[in-house]
């Protein structure tokens, strides 16, 4: 299993936006150049952000995006199901059922489901509920805490914070 680039800009780019001072919004082009990153695909991981409710967009010539909830309530799943989307990891297409060296094909329905996607979908299940107990203020509060103060006032810097 991979999760595409998009988790990992969504994340370090979602770490600034809880750092900010109420009513601050980040552009997409301040984001982009922080993280090295292209303006261009980290708009498309906004996007998605703004639709599953996550971060919120303020328009204008000094528009830009700030959370949409509190930092304590937006979970590590709620970033990777915005990004991913909410589709499964793994794609059961039931290939056992035509299977050529199966007798009886009906007996494969749903009270006899594939083992396989149980297993796989119970592993799914536990990297789920792992990723709900982690939010982003936990992620910011475990790492900003390890800012050196002249990197604490070079955000602050760049973010025009006092």
């Amino acid at each position: 299993m991979q999760f595409s680039v998009g988790v990992e800009y969504a994340f370090h780019s979602l770490f600034y936006l809880v750092g900010l001072p109420r009513g601050k919004v980040v552009g997409i082009r301040d984001l982009a150049r922080i993280n090295q990153l292209t303006e261009t695909y980290l708009s498309k991981v906004f996007t998605k952000l703004r639709k599953a409710g996550l971060v919120r967009s303020v328009p204008g010539a000094s528009g830009g995006y700030e959370l949409a909830r509190t930092a304590e309530t937006i979970t590590f799943w709620e970033v990777v199901e915005a990004v991913e989307g909410t589709s499964h990891f793994f794609q059961c297409a039931e290939i056992r059922r035509d299977n050529v060296l199966v007798e009886d094909p009906s007996c494969y329905n749903d009270s006899c489901p594939c083992l396989i996607k149980v297993v796989l979908w119970e592993a799914e299940e536990k990297l789920r509920d792992h990723l709900k107990t982690k939010t982003l203020q936990w992620l910011y509060d475990s790492v900003s805490g390890d800012f050196t103060p002249d990197r604490k006032a070079a955000i602050a810097r760049w973010f025009g914070a006092s």
